[in-house]
């Protein structure tokens, strides 16, 4: 008779094994470590180990066993397992249920398909592991002659075995799932290195103008997107949207607008034939499901020093101009993508030296400091006026000095933390 320890051993030999896998990450060593801390608790000297997962009945693989003479991986080696069929270690793995052989001598032939792993024992103890209530994996633990295990231990082996299963295959899963992420995140990575390639690589060079521009995404990829487009006479078309939603479906809206923006030189004026022809396009063939894309369109004339544009429900840019913000919203039609008969108004503002416009898309806005009392603040329009018109972004800022002062005050107001939704920002100083 196999003897059980006493108690406070047995508790200190399942603190030990606990403590031996907590940190594993990779089944095969978890098994390893888990039956290594089970043999001193129970010294089972015998055994086979039995699986039909992803086998094609009645085949079944042997995974394990006390006899093998080299050790498997039974996740890496698969191919390596001995396939059997039939025989009582068919009838065990098809069981569905714990099984117990008290006489295995009277029923083993030497014809049976696992003779070679049952031949010389009294008796076995066979306890399924479920998934989704069929015994997809079998434990068996063989008895040699004059040896028995005290059979009140039996439900609690049987309880720890399958438990240990199924973390076994969580495990698993769970490498499957990081595997499948770590891919998923590579292919995302390149999609959002594609999108970036779309921006300009350079900002243009205007006479009398300062420009910078910023940009992040809140994902790999996003639907932010800002264009400039030279036109005749030394004149710049000045673009900025956001598409609806976030992550790999907002960047293929957006470098589908990119392509129907870069797909008709020359006809990038005036500002609300543009958006009027994008808008047809993406209506018509792109947008579905309530998708859209707000958009902001200029035309900048350096040597008039004015800006003709046209609104697509996108975010009023600032113009700080003295001591007061002006909100260019005089003007403002539907998104791009929802209405292909929209009709987008022109709008033209002079401008002056020291005036300073900021084209943004809500991602600035609508950043968050973190929650308190269970609600959350935006970062909002008024804050960013506020900071436009402080000190610290006088007439003497640099387009690129007022675009870090913008980033600083974000990411000061949301404590750093990542973006939920992706940031634009392009600051035209005239000089």
């Amino acid at each position: 008779m196999i003897k059980r320890r006493a108690w406070q051993e047995e508790l200190e030999i399942v603190d030990r094994t606990m403590k031996a896998i907590s940190g594993i990450t990779d089944p095969e060593e978890l098994v390893e470590a888990y039956w290594t801390g089970i043999g001193d608790l129970l010294p089972i000297m015998d055994f086979v180990a039995l699986s039909r997962r992803g086998e094609r009945p009645p085949n079944f693989l042997v995974t394990r066993s006390s006899r093998f003479t080299e050790h498997f991986n039974p996740w890496t080696q698969r191919d390596r397992l001995p396939r059997l069929t039939g025989g009582i270690l068919g009838e065990l793995i098809h069981a569905n249920k714990p099984v117990i052989i008290d006489d295995l001598p009277s029923r083993l032939s030497v014809d049976d398909p696992g003779y070679f792993y049952l031949q010389g024992f009294e008796r076995l103890v066979a306890l399924p592991h479920y998934d989704s209530g069929e015994s997809l994996n079998v434990s068996v633990m063989l008895i040699q002659p004059g040896f028995e295990v005290d059979r009140t231990m039996i439900p609690i082996m049987h309880w720890q075995s399958a438990l240990f299963g199924r973390g076994t295959q969580n495990l698993v899963l769970r490498n499957q799932l990081a595997d499948v992420l770590a891919e998923l995140d590579r292919e995302l990575q390149a999609v959002g290195a594609i999108q970036r390639s779309l921006l300009p690589s350079t900002l243009p060079t205007i006479p009398g103008f300062d420009l910078a521009a910023y940009y992040q995404t809140s994902a790999r990829a996003g639907g932010d997107y800002y264009d400039f487009f030279p036109l005749g006479d030394g004149g710049w078309g000045l673009f900025i949207a956001d598409v609806s939603g976030h992550g790999t479906p907002a960047a293929v809206l957006m470098a589908i607008t990119h392509a129907i923006a870069h797909s008709q030189p020359g006809t990038h004026a005036p500002p609300g034939s543009l958006l009027g022809y994008l808008n047809s396009q993406l209506a018509r063939t792109y947008t579905r499901g309530g998708t859209f894309v707000t958009a902001f369109y200029a035309v900048l004339n350096p040597k008039a020093r004015t800006l003709t544009y046209a609104v697509a429900g996108h975010n009023p840019p600032r113009l700080v101009r003295g001591d007061r913000v002006v909100s260019l919203d005089e003007i403002g039609s539907l998104p791009l993508g929802i209405d292909a008969n929209q009709v987008y108004e022109q709008a033209t503002i002079s401008l002056e030296p020291s005036d300073l416009l900021l084209l943004y898309t809500d991602g600035i806005t609508e950043a968050m400091a973190p929650a308190k009392d269970g609600s959350r603040e935006l970062f909002g329009q008024d804050r960013l006026d506020g900071l436009l018109l402080g000190r610290h972004a006088g007439a003497a800022n640099t387009a690129e000095e007022t675009i870090a002062q913008v980033r600083e005050a974000v990411a000061v107001f949301s404590e750093n933390a990542p973006p939920t939704d992706d940031r634009t920002l392009i600051a035209i100083r005239c000089v």
